[in-house]
C-alpha cells in the first residue's frame, strides 16, 4: 500500500510541476523552477505540520502527499542543473542569486506552511 500511496501522489506531483513549467514565463532566469520549489516547500511544511498536531490523520496519507505529490512536484534536482548551468555560463550573480533565494524563500516557506497548518484546528 505504502508503495502504491508514493506511485499515485508522485504522479499528480509530477503533473504539477509539468503545468507550472508551461506557464508562459519568458526569461533566462529559472524562476518557474524556483516558484515550484518555494510552492513546493510550503506545501510540505504545511503537511509536516499537519502531521504533527493531527492524530487522525493516517500514516498513507501522510506519505502520499509528502513523498509522493511533493517528491513529484518539487524541482531540486533541476534547481541544481539550472544553478550550475549559469555559473558555467559566467553568469555568476544569476547563479549564486538563484541558489540564495531557492534555499532562502524555501525555508520560509516550510515556516509558512507549518504556521498554516497551525490555523487549521
Amino acid at each position: 500500500m505504502n508503495f502504491l500511496c508514493v506511485a499515485l501522489g508522485g504522479a499528480l506531483g509530477a503533473l504539477g510541476r509539468y503545468a507550472v513549467s508551461m506557464l508562459p514565463v519568458k526569461t533566462e532566469f529559472p524562476f518557474l523552477t524556483l516558484i515550484t520549489n518555494i510552492l513546493g516547500a510550503v506545501l510540505i511544511g504545511f503537511i509536516a505540520g499537519m502531521a504533527g498536531t493531527k492524530e487522525n490523520i493516517s500514516p498513507n496519507t501522510v506519505l502520499f502527499w509528502k513523498t509522493g505529490v511533493c517528491g513529484g512536484f518539487t524541482t531540486f534536482s533541476t534547481f541544481s542543473l539550472e544553478a550550475c548551468e549559469l555559473l558555467e555560463k559566467g553568469e555568476y550573480f544569476s547563479g549564486i542569486l538563484y541558489s540564495v533565494l531557492s534555499v532562502v524563500f524555501c525555508i520560509i516557506g516550510i515556516v509558512c506552511g507549518k504556521k498554516l497548518s497551525g490555523m487549521i484546528r
